[in-house]
């Protein structure tokens, strides 16, 4: 009985070394094993790359359609004709190209405040519009 019971453990103790960190079999081909498997990696991903390169291909195609029906340019596009414009202007200036100013800011003030004053005014009774005249 102890005979069987000493074969029972034997390969149970054998599991057991290699669950506590012992030595463990050294497998003969794991290191050709982890290569195939890192190169099986690095194609999956060139093909995914490949996959989604192409379906970008595609859908630019399919945006550079929809700008020529519409007539709509790219961003680089407007950019860099807004750069060569401002370069233009400035190429005979020995001074910096002054800063755009956008619209309505300091045009014509003065102008846009009468007449909204001449508005309300109107819109006055009659003695009221006297005072404010004078």
């Amino acid at each position: 009985m102890e005979f069987v019971m000493k074969q029972a453990l034997g390969g149970a103790t054998k599991d057991m070394g290699k669950m506590l960190g012992g030595d463990e079999e050294k497998d003969p081909d794991a290191a050709k094993k982890e290569e195939e498997r890192q190169e099986a990696l690095r194609q999956e991903e060139e093909e995914r790359k490949a996959k989604y390169a192409k379906m970008e291909a595609e859908r630019e195609a399919m945006r550079q359609g929809i700008r020529d029906k519409y007539g709509i340019k790219k961003k680089e596009e407007r950019e860099a004709e807004a750069q060569a414009a401002l370069e233009a202007n400035a190429e005979g200036s020995l001074t910096r190209p002054k800063k755009a100013i956008p619209p309505g800011c300091g045009d014509e003030p003065e102008e846009e405040d009468e007449s909204i004053l001449d508005t309300v005014i109107k819109y006055l009774p009659g003695p009221l519009q006297d005072m404010f005249k004078k």
